[in-house]
């Protein structure tokens, strides 16, 4: 299969290596514990585990894209800051 069309760096591998891993967690933390407890946060609505992953991820990108939209280069600090974000959606929202 040739795939030289795509950019497989090893940034790029972690990153879908990464998202593969939190996917498949997820899943096997479900299948031991389904439901999860929905909690209402400070969003005031009715969020599950599954819920908080997608919003973690999601805002996780669009921090990666305004870090090199507004300062650009290293984004090792971009994926600090979203490693910090997503604790804090799962501790609060």
């Amino acid at each position: 299969m040739d795939l030289s069309w795509m950019a497989w760096t090893q940034p790029t591998a972690i990153f879908f290596i990464t998202i593969a891993t939190l996917i498949v967690s997820m899943s096997v933390w479900e299948y031991f514990s389904p439901g999860g407890g929905p909690r209402v946060g400070i969003l005031q609505y009715e969020t599950t585990r599954g819920d908080r992953l997608f919003i973690s991820l999601l805002s996780s990108a669009f921090i990666c894209l305004a870090w090199l939209g507004l300062i650009g280069g290293n984004l090792w600090w971009a994926v600090l800051l979203s490693g910090i974000f997503a604790l804090l959606i799962f501790l609060f929202v």
